[in-house]
């Protein structure tokens, strides 16, 4: 598979997953230790935020004073490593062990060992000031490594423990080592410009760097001016590597690529300096040479590249992007020829693929590719039966796809004519409805379904009930939708909506669809968002990812110093401000970012005191990204199962505890964004506690089960931490089963009304204390089965159990929330009125 690798990407955020030490992606296998106290504190026990053993890797030697002891992770393959993370070992509270700082070693092969330095030379990391908190450290310059190792250190003799876990992602570009010749030194009006590659990780020796990787492949790409850097507190000139032509002795700048396997380099790009009023100007061209394996000769002919200098007077840097062919090779030798004194690059990178067998490269015969105004004029031969098998193969495919489609329209159109024979109802099944990108906002009174939902069998005896099943010719005619009622929740009519006035779209954070009636953009009713400034976005940890993109918990410090916030916050002066990042993939198709868009739209609407806002947006540049609150005490369903229902006996002993009162003004708070959410019309479709977020600081009034601000989100959908609470059908589509309407699940229809059910469930969950899931007794295809139940009306269907501190009254409410007639269950102003009214008095 083709792949193109963008360094710069991958150090902005992009290039930050977790990658495995707390979540156990990394196995016990792959970590390592020099030494441990017992085994309950060995290696595989030093992951982040996890307690099992005696809760961390300790050392069985001392740290003082040879610093020799390590903790070791094995990543199996080489990664692109921009961020570490570590803590000490807190045991609940029993430990007091932590490193204050500690070094880093990195290998490549498993047997070359590398000390990390920052950008100014500097090895030792500082680490933990105690042994709970997690610090991250941004690798500046990254790291690329399969192994790595962790050195804590102390200043005197002390017992010390250590939690990692390592940030960033797989290298793919394969470049494990390059060789050049050393920078030099520039004398500029008395100023010396260093042109060193001051972070070159392998060896020198008699003016050669070889064995390491550098700045050439660190992501940092160079200005105009390569006096100035983007680093602070560097020297001029640090952004490039540069030689000057009488020092070197030769024309050209022979530098030399190593990668870990053959591939198949079809663009070189490289990122040059053009200072020419200062003899610094770009290369006029470049020889490469091409080598299957280190013991193999250089294929010929060499590729010879001329480079166009069309525009000699523009002073700025630029990236040169070099066809190479597809030529495939281990081993790449490419010879840039001066033309001026100076020859200053910054970054090189390639576009490649992986390639399957190691060919013969000494006996190709490609001729020379002379490249002219940009363009490639000539091509080889390999290159054309390239382009010619994946043709042949992309067509392949498309009859593949289209026999596909014929088969299943074939297979559907067989089911839906059985479905008008006289069968009994234990001869058929139920199946499940996978959404399309049509959402149905409408009455509960009247049924409209999209033509592009699964459609459930139809009954003998039911074909008539309420109108809902109809002939598929009937359900295909385009219909307008209904008015709204009271049902809705919107607390009265307002207009009806055509199907062509709805927006509905996938959210970044998930497969989520939000769905809300085309609302008009005049000025005044849709002032733009702030952009807020991607420095200010301290990155904490990666909250999840959905299809479209990815959700990080940030930090902005001194947001009262950001006037252009969307709204001024409660926030003490000093303390930084959580929010919640949803950035979208930068490789996302042009409707993913069109989407993305719409969604900022949506959500810069929705300004209720229980819903999560929308702060501000970063646009101006990839990748987009949207920042909205974060509430500091985490989601509802972490918060509620960790503690148990204050009773009348009184706390017990170092248990959080949370009072019923507290809970329904919890339920309320979501009642209440939600009544929001229904008088615009707006189907959340994934209501659960895992979506509420709780307000308040940790650690001040918990214990005392005191009240707390919930605010409803949308991203729970794209945490790891809740994937069991999605069933994902055919690899298509990821849906909250146990927490949707009979309705959702057969037909894919979504209304305000389908909300008020999972509402219920919700309400289940938090009487219930977040001890177990719904349906927790049943499967996935179980849960499925029942809403089939639910449809026969039969009283087959299983409800809910009523949880042991739940009044019968309160029970009673989440039984109206689950009633098979959609019209039949209450409004979320109803909803909110019970709870604040009535609720708090049943005990």
């Amino acid at each position: 598979m083709v792949v193109i690798i963008s360094v710069l990407v991958l150090v902005f955020l992009v290039c930050r997953y977790a990658l495995g030490m707390e979540d156990g992606t990394i196995p016990d296998s792959d970590i390592t230790a020099s030494s441990a106290w017992s085994d309950s504190t060995e290696a595989k026990h030093g992951r982040l935020s996890t307690g099992e053993g005696d809760g961390a890797w300790c050392p069985a030697g001392p740290v003082f004073p040879s610093g020799s002891e390590y903790l070791q992770v094995d990543l199996r393959k080489l990664h692109f490593l921009s961020l570490v993370g570590t803590q000490g070992r807190h045991a609940d509270g029993l430990g007091r062990e932590f490193a204050r700082s500690y070094r880093l070693r990195y290998s490549r092969d498993g047997r070359h060992w590398i000390t990390w330095k920052d950008r100014w030379g500097q090895e030792v990391v500082s680490g933990n000031e105690n042994t709970y908190d997690v610090v991250l450290k941004d690798l500046g310059p990254p790291i690329i490594a399969r192994m790595v190792r962790f050195y804590p250190l102390a200043d005197r003799v002390m017992s010390v423990c250590l939690r990692v876990e390592l940030y960033g992602c797989v290298w793919k570009d394969g470049l494990k080592a390059y060789t050049a010749p050393v920078g030099h030194v520039m004398d500029l009006s008395d100023t010396p410009v260093y042109l060193n590659d001051s972070i070159y990780d392998g060896s020198k020796e008699a003016g050669v760097m070889f064995g390491g990787l550098g700045q050439l492949c660190d992501g940092v790409l160079g200005g105009n001016d390569f006096m100035e850097s983007k680093e602070l507190r560097v020297w001029p000139g640090y952004d490039y590597v540069g030689w000057n032509r009488e020092t070197l002795g030769q024309p050209t700048v022979d530098i030399e690529f190593h990668f870990e396997k053959t591939r198949v380099f079809h663009t070189m790009q490289v990122h040059s300096n053009h200072r020419h009023t200062q003899h610094v100007r770009v290369f006029n061209e470049v020889v490469c040479e091409f080598k299957a394996s280190l013991l193999s000769p250089w294929a010929e002919p060499a590729l010879s590249l001329q480079v166009p200098l069309s525009d000699l007077h523009d002073p700025s840097s630029r990236t040169i992007s070099l066809p190479l062919g597809g030529r495939p090779a281990q081993i790449l030798r490419c010879r840039f020829s001066f033309s001026d004194r100076w020859l200053l690059i910054s970054e090189i990178s390639f576009y490649s693929s992986m390639n399957t067998h190691t060919p013969d490269l000494s006996q190709q015969t490609a001729p020379p590719v002379s490249w002219t105004a940009g363009l490639p004029m000539a091509k080889d031969d390999s290159s054309n039966t390239a382009i010619l098998i994946g043709c042949l193969v992309g067509i392949i495919l498309l009859l593949l796809a289209v026999i596909a489609v014929i088969l299943w329209r074939q297979y559907w159109k067989k089911l839906l004519g059985k479905a008008q024979g006289s069968l009994s109802s234990d001869e058929l099944r139920v199946h499940l409805s996978v959404p399309s990108d049509n959402v149905v906002i409408n009455n509960t009174n009247t049924h409209t379904y999209s033509s592009r939902y699964q459609r459930i069998h139809t009954f003998p005896d039911d074909r008539d009930r309420e109108g809902e099943y109809q002939e598929p010719s009937t359900v295909l005619r385009p219909r307008e939708q209904p008015h709204y009622g009271e049902a809705s929740g919107a607390g009265g009519s307002v207009p009806h909506y055509a199907e062509a006035d709805i927006i509905s779209l996938q959210g970044v954070s998930g497969n989520n669809t939000y769905a809300i009636p085309a609302l008009s953009a005049t000025p005044t009713d849709c002032p733009p968002l702030p952009e807020l400034p991607r420095e200010r976005l301290l990155f904490k940890e990666k909250l999840g990812e959905g299809q479209f993109g990815e959700v990080h918990l940030c930090e902005i410090e001194n947001p009262q110093d950001l006037a252009n916030l969307e709204f001024p916050f409660n926030v003490r002066k000093g303390r930084p401000l959580l929010v919640a990042v949803k950035i979208l993939r930068p490789d996302a198709s042009k409707n993913a970012r069109n989407d993305f868009l719409k969604e900022v739209k949506i959500l810069s609407r929705l300004k209720d005191p229980n819903i999560i806002r929308l702060l501000g947006v970063c646009v101006s540049s990839d990748p987009l990204c949207m920042v909205t609150e974060y509430m500091e005490s985490g989601d509802l369903n972490q918060y509620l199962s960790h503690r148990v229902l204050l009773d009348k006996t009184g706390p017990s002993h170092n248990t959080p505890t949370i009072s019923y009162p507290a809970l329904i003004s919890m339920a309320s708070q979501i009642a209440s964004g939600m009544k929001f959410l229904s008088s615009l019309n707006f189907v959340h479709r994934d209501l659960a506690t895992r979506n509420c977020l709780v307000g308040g600081e940790r650690g001040e009034g918990e214990d005392r089960g005191g009240e707390r601000q919930i605010k409803i989100a949308d991203f729970g959908m794209s945490r790891n931490l809740y994937a069991g609470d999605y069933y994902r059908i055919q690899g298509r589509a990821v849906l909250p089963i146990r927490w949707m309407a009979w309705e959702c699940i057969l037909m894919g229809k979504f209304t305000t009304a389908s909300d008020v059910w999972a509402f219920g469930v919700t309400l289940w969950e938090m009487l219930s204390v977040c001890q177990e899931q719904p349906y927790s007794h049943m499967t996935d295809e179980q849960v499925i089965d029942n809403a089939g139940e639910f449809f026969r009306d039969q009283g087959r269907q299983v409800y809910l159990s009523r949880p042991a501190v739940c009044p019968q009254g309160l029970y009673e409410l989440m039984l109206s929330c689950w009633n098979r007639d959609c019209k039949l269950r209450p409004s979320f102003a109803y909803i909110h009125s019970f709870l604040t009214e009535d609720a708090m008095n049943m005990v």
